[in-house]
């Protein structure tokens, strides 16, 4: 559809609403774009964004889903913005209370833990590794999100996911897990286990909050990480 038919559409829609209400309301400009075409920047796989940054600002926006009214920051998403560099993907359930306030993901003690658990493996966020969440905005007391609140957010990381075409994901506890592969099986029977999403092979392991509060899951981390690794070389000529 052109962008002057959806003017005209949004029109009529107006109009009609209006002469339900017997009074006209006043609205604010709106602007239409053409359908992509296919195989462009903003094909469907992607949604409507061309870019992560164009991503990272619907996000600063939205206000689809009650998480937004507590809110400090937002926190889209941090990594190379490269397709070409960013071969991992990583996501995690949702922003504490240090990402709340920094604007960034996996800041605080469990994201300083993710960071040398990545190091480790030769994977970082300045370089081929992009970091985000199920939800974008914090939860209230770091509750887990709500069914609605990961459905609302969960446009923002197909286009991530979409338009960084990651080699792997890498899944961090059961919240992030479940979301990614539309499963109710718990993170212990996840993790260590390959699975996919849209083709992209995932695993599940632990998240790091989770190592921090139980030192006894260091040790099956640390083998999903090498396995992930291994996976991830054998891929390197893909």
């Amino acid at each position: 559809m052109t962008g002057s038919d959806k003017q005209i559409l949004y029109a009529f829609l107006n109009a009609a609403e209006d002469s339900l209400d017997g009074h006209r309301k006043a609205r604010p400009a709106a602007e239409f774009r053409d359908d992509p075409a296919p195989g462009s920047p903003s094909c469907p796989e992607t949604g409507r964004f061309a870019s992560l940054g164009e991503v990272e600002r619907a996000v600063m926006g939205c206000s689809a889903c009650p998480l937004a009214a507590a809110r400090t920051l937002t926190v889209p998403g941090e990594g190379p913005q490269d397709s070409r560099n960013a071969r991992v993907l990583v996501v995690g359930e949702g922003p504490g209370a240090d990402e709340d306030a920094s604007g960034r993901p996996f800041v605080g003690k469990a994201g300083q833990l993710l960071d040398r658990m990545l190091g480790a493996i030769g994977l970082s966020r300045q370089e081929n590794c992009y970091i985000t969440n199920v939800v974008k905005c914090r939860p209230p007391d770091n509750r887990e999100p709500q069914p609605e609140e990961a459905s609302a957010c969960r446009p923002f990381l197909e286009a991530q996911i979409g338009l960084l075409r990651p080699t792997l994901i890498l899944a961090l506890g059961r919240t992030a897990s479940q979301s990614l592969l539309s499963t109710s099986e718990g993170i212990t029977s996840l993790r260590g286990t390959w699975r996919e999403y849209r083709g992209i092979p995932v695993l599940p392991t632990y998240h790091p909050s989770a190592l921090l509060r139980n030192e006894g899951l260091k040790r099956p981390a640390w083998e999903d990480l090498k396995e992930f690794r291994a996976r991830l070389d054998s891929l390197a000529g893909v």
